[in-house]
């Protein structure tokens, strides 16, 4: 096994004295590790793994080198996650992520499973996670559980079948904006409305997810983009400021809360609950988004675990206790 991580270090630093480094080793220990497999696997396959070039150039991999490195890649990647599920399955230590707008809602799951926690000696870790990665978190096994919020095409999304889903609510996008009811009335505007109006986008993400949907893959070229933006706040930032005059599409409960007088904070961590929030300012208004154009598409915002993965463990296991803390606080803001 080391000697396949010093494989795959070697490949992707191109020299011995690079995966040395990158290892943390002497070149002397690589280079005879490298020597070693070169003669083993010239016998056996009729070539060495590499060749050497000339001085400060990159090793050579031959044919029978790069197969190997494709074979030694998915072992390890394939120890990891049989080492992952062992150390799940043991439940001392549960790893989760969750957007900036729902970490609020996980933090108070988690409240009710702290002394769970505490007595079983359970070590929680609670990342920050961005909507474009998600999923892809959960799929990589780097975390346990998420909470965010996805596009789905609907009840048949065969992407979400990868999953269970603890569905906190599906619905729609809205749009932001700062300019004038003489320039855009509202209260609402259609999705065949806005090839017409200056936006802000990302070129990734929920978002640039439903442009694709609505408008294809050449959606750039059909709309008028005013701003390229990364972040929800840098958008609002730009309409708040009048450095930009036109409209941000954003996920229909930041439209409510933004409708609300409430202006999303830079930091991650959410104000308490029952805290007074900031103001907004810069006159937004907040208009619904009619989807005219039929397309199924919806935000889906809730919980996110491996699918068969919880009911594969005891109901005592930390997954489980923080699941149930989850569907519980859940059910306390449906009966509020």
């Amino acid at each position: 096994m080391d000697q396949l991580r010093t494989l795959l270090a070697v490949r992707e630093a191109g020299s011995a004295l690079g995966a040395a480094r990158m290892l943390g080793r002497g070149q002397s220990s690589v280079q005879k590790q490298l020597d070693t497999m070169n003669r083993t696997y010239g016998e056996l396959c009729g070539e060495p793994l590499v060749r050497k070039r000339g001085r400060g150039e990159s090793v050579l991999f031959t044919a029978t080198g790069a197969a190997l490195v494709e074979v030694a890649r998915g072992t390890l990647d394939g120890w990891a996650e049989g080492a992952e599920r062992c150390r799940r399955r043991f439940g001392d230590r549960l790893a989760v992520g969750s957007t900036r707008y729902t970490l609020g809602f996980l933090l108070n799951a988690v409240e009710r499973v702290t002394d769970a926690f505490r007595s079983g000696g359970v070590r929680l870790t609670v990342a920050h996670v961005r909507t474009a990665e998600l999923l892809g978190r959960l799929d990589s096994h780097d975390l346990d559980l998420v909470c965010g919020s996805t596009l789905t095409t609907g009840p048949g999304d065969e992407r979400l079948a990868r999953y269970e889903v603890l569905e906190w609510r599906r619905s729609g996008l809205a749009l932001v904006t700062n300019l004038s009811e003489r320039r855009l009335p509202g209260p609402t505007v259609a999705v065949s409305e806005l090839p017409g109006l200056p936006l802000a986008v990302s070129s990734d993400g929920l978002i640039a997810g439903f442009l694709r949907g609505w408008f294809g893959g050449r959606h750039r070229e059909e709309l008028r983009i005013a701003a390229d933006i990364d972040t929800l706040p840098y958008g609002l930032e730009l309409l708040t400021s009048r450095v930009l005059s036109g409209c941000l599409l954003v996920t229909q409960g930041i439209g409510e809360a933004l409708a609300e007088g409430w202006l999303p904070e830079e930091n991650l961590q959410p104000a308490p609950e029952g805290a007074p929030r900031p103001p907004a300012g810069g006159g937004l208004r907040t208009l619904e988004l009619v989807d005219d154009v039929s397309s199924g598409l919806a935000v889906l915002s809730g919980a996110f675990v491996r699918a068969g993965e919880r009911t594969a463990l005891p109901s005592g296991h930390p997954l489980n206790l923080l699941w149930d803390g989850l569907r519980r606080e859940h059910a306390r803001h449906q009966g509020a």
